[in-house]
C-alpha cells in the first residue's frame, strides 16, 4: 500500500483535499440541522397569517424537537450497526423530504406533521456528522474538525434569524423550507461520491422495544419541559401523568437495555468515568447555552429598548465568542493532544459569566453586557465540541454512534430542563416583583405570560412599563444564578475527569473492511481522492 497520511490511506498529497470535501459536506449537513429552527422561527407570524391556526403554532417547534431528540439515539445506534455512510444519507433524505413537503403545506396540520419527518432526519444529520468525523479521523487530530463544527453552529445561531427574515421578505416563507433542497442535494451527492467508510459486519437487530421505551420516555421529558408553566401548570393533571409516564418508561428502558443482545444505548458506556462525567458536562452546556439565548434577547428588548432583529445582533458578543473559542480549542488539543484543560477552563468562565449577566439591571449598557457576554460565550466555547470528542474517545470504535448521539441527547435534554426551570424561575419573580410594583395592574398584565412582546410592552402605561423593566431585570438575575449552580456542577465534574491520551492514528476504517475490500486487504481508505 501506499504511504498514508494520518492513516487514512490516501497518499500524503491527496488525503487534505478529499477530506475537505467532505468536511464540505459535513458542514453543510451540520448547517441544515441548525439553520432549519432559527430560520423558521422567523417566518412564523407570517406563516400563521396564510395557514391560520395560531392555538398550534407551538407544535411548529415542537413536534420538530420531539422528533429530533427520540431519533437521535437511535440513528447513533443504526450508524454502528449497519453503517454510518448509507444511514447519514438516509437521514439527510428524511430531512429533504420533509422540508419539501413542509414548504407545501396547506394547513397547519400538515405542516406540523410534516415538520415531524423534518426534524426525524435532523436527529441523524447531526450525529451522523460527529459519527462520520470521529471514523475518519484519529482522535488526536479530531478536535480541530470538531471545533470547526461548533464554530458552525454558533455561526447558525447568529445568522439564522437575519437569513430567515430576508427569505421571508423577498421570496415568501416556504421558501424558508425550500432552501434545504439544493443545499441538501449537494451534501448527498458529495457524500456518495467521495466518501467511503468500512462496511459494517451487522451484528444483530436493533432493539425495537428498547428503542420504543427510551422514545416513550424522551417524548415525556420534551413534552413537560414544554409544556410546564406556560401550557399547563407545573401540578397539572397533564404534566404530572407526563412525569410518571417518563420516569417509568426510563425505568423501564434501563431494565430492559440490560438484558438486551443489542441495547440502544449500551449501559456500559457508562462504566467509563470520562463518559459519565463528560455526559454531565454536556447536559449542563446545553442548559447554560439555551437558557441564556433565550432571556438574553428578552432583557434587551425589554429593559435594553432593542429591537428583535437588533437583540439578535446584540448576542454577537457572545455567539462570537463561541465560534472563535470553540476554533481554537479544537486547534489547540489537536496540537497538544491534551484536552482536560478546556472542561475546567470553559465550566469557570461559564460560572464567572453567568454571574455577572446575573448583576445586569434596568441601568446596564450595552457594552457591559457585551462584555459580560463575551465571558460566558468564551465558556460555552471552551465546552461544546470537546465533550463530543472525549465521549468519543472513552468508548471503542464499534460504539463511536451511540457514543456521539448520546453526548448529543444529554445536551438537547439539558436545554430542554434549561429553557423550563430557568423560565419558571424568570416567570415566578417576574410576577412577584409586577404585584409589588404596580399593584393589581401588574398582576393583571403577567397573568398569562411573564414575557411580553414590543407591542404588548409599547400599550402598558409608563408606570406598568417601568415595573416591568425592573421585573424582568429581578426575573433574570434569578435564572442566571440558577444557570450558575448548574455549571458550577459541571465544574465539579470537569476537576475528576481523566486526562486519558487521545488516540493517534486510529480510526475504524484502520479496522474494518471497507466497501468491498476483504480483510486483510487495503482495509484503511476512507476517502476517495479528488
Amino acid at each position: 500500500m501506499a504511504e498514508t497520511g494520518a492513516d487514512t490511506g490516501i497518499p500524503e498529497g491527496e488525503q487534505p483535499r478529499s477530506l475537505w470535501v467532505v468536511m464540505f459536506a459535513l458542514v453543510i449537513a451540520m448547517l441544515l440541522a441548525m439553520l432549519d429552527n432559527m430560520i423558521v422561527g422567523t417566518a412564523m407570524p407570517t406563516i400563521v397569517g396564510e395557514l391560520g391556526g395560531l392555538e398550534h403554532l407551538s407544535w411548529v417547534v415542537t413536534g420538530y424537537t420531539l422528533a429530533t431528540a427520540a431519533s437521535t439515539p437511535i440513528w447513533g445506534k443504526l450508524g454502528d450497526l449497519y453503517g454510518r455512510k448509507g444511514v447519514f444519507m438516509t437521514s439527510i433524505v428524511i430531512f429533504l423530504v420533509g422540508s419539501a413537503l413542509s414548504g407545501m403545506a396547506q394547513d397547519m396540520g400538515q405542516l406540523i406533521g410534516f415538520r415531524a419527518v423534518q426534524g426525524l432526519g435532523a436527529g441523524g444529520l447531526m450525529v451522523g456528522v460527529m459519527s462520520i468525523i470521529g471514523e475518519l479521523v484519529p482522535a488526536r487530530e479530531r478536535g480541530k474538525y470538531q471545533g470547526m463544527m461548533g464554530g458552525v453552529m454558533a455561526l447558525a445561531m447568529i445568522g439564522g434569524p437575519l437569513v430567515g427574515g430576508s427569505i421571508t421578505d423577498n421570496w415568501g416563507w416556504r421558501w424558508s423550507f425550500y432552501i434545504n433542497l439544493p443545499l441538501g442535494v449537494v451534501a448527498l451527492l458529495a457524500v456518495s461520491a467521495v466518501l467511503h467508510l468500512p462496511k459494517k459486519p451487522h451484528r444483530g437487530r436493533i432493539d425495537y422495544f428498547g428503542a420504543a421505551l427510551l422514545t416513550v420516555g424522551i417524548t415525556a421529558i420534551v413534552l413537560v419541559t414544554s409544556w410546564g408553566g406556560s401550557e399547563y401548570a407545573w401540578d397539572s393533571v397533564v404534566i404530572m401523568t407526563l412525569i410518571g409516564l417518563g420516569v417509568a418508561a426510563l425505568a423501564g428502558f434501563l431494565f430492559w437495555e440490560r438484558r438486551a443482545a443489542e441495547p440502544v444505548v449500551p449501559l456500559h458506556m457508562f462504566r467509563s468515568r470520562n463518559f459519565s462525567l463528560i455526559s454531565v458536562i454536556s447536559f449542563a452546556s446545553g442548559f447554560v447555552m439555551f437558557g441564556a439565548t433565550l432571556f438574553l434577547p428578552l432583557y434587551q428588548q425589554s429593559v435594553q429598548g432593542a429591537s428583535a432583529t437588533n437583540s439578535g445582533l446584540l448576542l454577537m458578543p457572545m455567539l462570537g465568542a463561541v465560534l472563535a473559542v470553540s476554533m481554537v480549542a479544537g486547534w489547540v488539543t489537536s496540537s497538544t493532544g491534551r484536552y482536560k484543560v478546556f472542561p475546567l477552563i470553559g465550566s469557570a468562565l461559564s460560572v464567572v459569566g453567568l454571574v455577572l449577566l446575573s448583576r445586569m439591571d434596568t441601568d446596564t449598557s450595552r457594552s457591559t453586557a457585551g462584555v459580560y457576554m463575551a465571558v460566558l460565550g468564551a465558556g460555552m466555547g471552551c465546552l461544546m465540541q470537546i465533550t463530543i470528542l472525549v465521549a468519543q474517545n472513552s468508548v471503542e470504535t464499534k460504539d463511536m454512534g451511540v457514543a456521539s448521539s448520546t453526548s448529543t441527547l444529554t445536551r438537547s435534554l439539558g436545554s430542554s430542563f434549561g429553557v423550563a426551570l430557568m423560565g419558571a424561575l424568570f416567570n415566578s419573580r417576574v410576577q412577584e416583583v409586577m404585584a409589588e410594583r404596580a399593584g393589581s395592574l401588574g398582576t393583571k398584565v403577567t397573568e398569562q405570560s411573564a414575557q411580553l412582546d414590543a407591542a404588548s410592552l409599547a400599550k402598558l402605561p409608563e408606570a406598568a412599563r417601568d415595573a416591568y423593566q425592573h421585573a424582568v431585570s429581578a426575573g433574570i438575575h434569578g435564572a442566571f444564578l440558577l444557570g450558575a449552580v448548574v455549571a458550577g456542577v459541571s465544574l465539579i465534574a470537569a476537576a475528576f475527569v481523566k486526562e486519558v491520551p487521545l488516540r493517534e492514528g486510529e480510526t475504524s476504517a484502520a479496522t474494518a473492511p471497507s466497501d468491498g475490500e476483504a480483510p486483510g486487504e487495503a482495509e484503511e481508505s476512507t476517502v476517495e481522492a479528488v
